[in-house]
């Protein structure tokens, strides 16, 4: 339209757009000198948090989203904590434990100064409610399956499928208020680290049967003003899309030491909006970083921008319940046909590395010895052999996609690619947060896009996804033969022969491509200098009561674009 304007025309258009812009630049250079609210909540100890998409829910049973555990660290504590910099256990509920029996008893000799945000004493008891609830099945918690799949507490799995109704039965003991015991079937090294995820830490049961049944889901007891957390932090609102705020807990045993005020965990899904709102002075840290922005913060904001290791994959998923999908050379032949180099190359552009393999780099030593390979000839003749050579009669492959320019923007790489090499007509589906988080629960969907960090380091936490019937799985994928490999490696004598097993069921998994590993994630995203306690670690864990705030700290962009930017000019 601008060329279609007479040049007297455009003068007097770009005169009206100054005097219209000089006062918002004006009042955008203004808040940034002072700081916005980051300055203010540097005062004041208040932090905000960019935190992606709005939460599902608040219940640390039944909401699995990497949003949601960040507020669930505020709001609960188990029976463990987590060092702030490498996430070794250290006290939490439990002041201190033992070991026996070779490491499958744990005892934990509970705090008698922990308490509920409701001034009720935090017992044996509870975590024994909590325990039998998750393991209800009518409550539909997708991380049940921990309690058996990723370590094997003693009945828990004959529990939840209903041969045995005793729950004392279980692997879960009270002897007393301040004594909690955990027995399992087989040693895990890595059981500790487990517990502090949020499918572990207790729930006041009091508070959920006051607002309905032990097992039903989504009742009020989470909302604001019900909810009665033991966590550092207490709720105090909710807006919806917006924003939820959490409090400082006077009823916590280590408030004296807790140091922020309130936290601000702010729906931030739109990433480029978010980013802005950094450069304004509005946000202590995002969720994520624009990728097209990554070199430029190279450049201009090193101080602020963040990459770290970060313990997680990015994959996508197949349903295999799908009647296209369900042919494992189809799938296969999709896994080939990824560009993975020139993903990360061209596309995150955060340091992350190619996945050929599904479990990432860990602490374990562990590494899948099987890849898939990148090969286009060798995907196209699966197509054929599958009866769709060149792609033709191939129905369009969905890719479903939560709402994210970033993930967009890798859904396109791939889609280009699978229309360029196979010609699959291949087409993007978006959706907000929840509404994607059901679709792949209720396996609606054909192929999507999925991330999944360690809930602790080692791989099991990746590999028990699989196995029929895990709660996270989301793919519709039940392999006996993949079944009985994770089996034998929970029962192995030694942790030699353990991997072994898991090297070999990665190892089938990786041929049967129920999934595509992508890249190995890092965790790119901005940080504010005044931000203190916060220690990057390979689970993107920050533990609350640990963070403060530096009122004195820089927080302008000295200079170059991103200065301009911030000052509105």
């Amino acid at each position: 339209m601008k060329g279609n304007l007479s040049p007297r025309v455009r003068t007097l258009v770009s005169a009206f757009r100054y005097f219209c812009i000089l006062p918002f630049a004006f009042c955008i250079c203004s808040c940034v000198r002072k700081g916005g609210r980051v300055a203010q909540g540097n005062h004041e100890q208040v932090l905000f948090w960019g935190n992606g998409a709005d939460p599902a829910g608040l219940d640390p049973q039944t909401v699995i989203g990497e949003p949601e555990s960040h507020i669930f660290n505020a709001l609960f504590e188990g029976l463990v904590s987590m060092d702030p910099h490498d996430l070794h256990p250290i006290p939490g509920v439990a002041e201190s434990w033992d070991v026996t029996d070779g490491g499958r008893t744990y005892i934990f000799h509970l705090r008698h100064d922990a308490k509920w945000s409701n001034g009720d004493p935090v017992t044996s008891r509870d975590f024994l409610d909590s325990y039998r609830r998750i393991l209800q099945p009518a409550l539909g918690a997708q991380y049940a399956t921990m309690f058996f799949d990723d370590v094997q507490v003693v009945n828990a799995r004959e529990y939840y499928e209903g041969k045995l109704t005793d729950f004392s039965q279980v692997g879960f003991e009270g002897p007393d208020p301040y004594t909690f015991i955990v027995r399992l079937k087989t040693p895990a090294s890595y059981f500790l680290g487990m517990l502090n995820h949020n499918s572990w830490y207790p729930i006041h049961l009091p508070t959920v049967l006051k607002y309905g049944k032990l097992d039903q889901p989504n009742t009020r007891w989470t909302g604001v003003g019900n909810l009665v957390g033991n966590g550092p932090f207490r709720l105090k609102s909710w807006t919806i899309e917006k924003e939820v705020v959490v409090e400082k807990s006077p009823t916590y045993w280590g408030a004296k030491d807790v140091r922020l005020k309130e936290i601000h965990y702010l729906n931030t899904e739109g990433v480029e909006t978010e980013e802005r709102s950094f450069r304004a002075g509005q946000l202590h840290c995002t969720y994520e970083l624009p990728q097209a922005k990554i070199d430029v913060y190279r450049r201009e904001g090193r101080e602020f921008l963040q990459i770290a290791p970060y313990l997680g994959v990015y994959f996508y998923r197949f349903n295999v319940t799908n009647p296209v999908m369900k042919d494992r050379r189809v799938r296969r032949a999709l896994a080939m046909a990824i560009d993975r180099d020139g993903i990360v190359k061209n596309v995150t552009r955060g340091d992350q590395q190619p996945a050929h393999v599904y479990t990432p780099p860990n602490p374990s030593g562990y590494q899948c010895q099987s890849p898939i390979p990148t090969d286009y000839e060798a995907a196209r003749k699966l197509l054929a052999e599958a009866g769709y050579p060149n792609g033709e009669g191939l129905p369009p492959v969905e890719l479903l996609t939560n709402t994210s320019e970033n993930h967009r923007a890798v859904a396109e790489a791939i889609q280009q690619t699978w229309r360029k090499e196979l010609s699959v007509d291949a087409r993007i589906r978006n959706e907000e947060w929840k509404v994607f988080m059901e679709s792949m629960k209720g396996l609606n969907y054909c192929t999507g896009r999925y991330g999944w960090i360690g809930d602790y380091s080692d791989p099991f936490t990746f590999l028990s996804l699989l196995v029929t019937g895990n709660g996270n799985n989301g793919t519709g994928y039940a392999s006996p033969e993949y079944d009985r490999l994770i089996a034998a490696a929970h029962n192995a004598p030694t942790d030699t022969e353990r991997l072994a097993f898991l090297q070999q069921a990665e190892t089938a998994l990786l041929d049967d491509a129920p999934i595509a590993p992508i890249y190995f994630y890092t965790r790119v995203y901005l940080l504010q200098p005044s931000v203190k306690g916060w220690y990057n670690n390979i689970q993107d864990r920050h533990m609350p009561q640990f963070i403060y705030l530096d009122e004195n700290a820089p927080m302008e962009f000295k200079n170059g674009p991103l200065a301009d930017a911030g000052k509105g000019r």
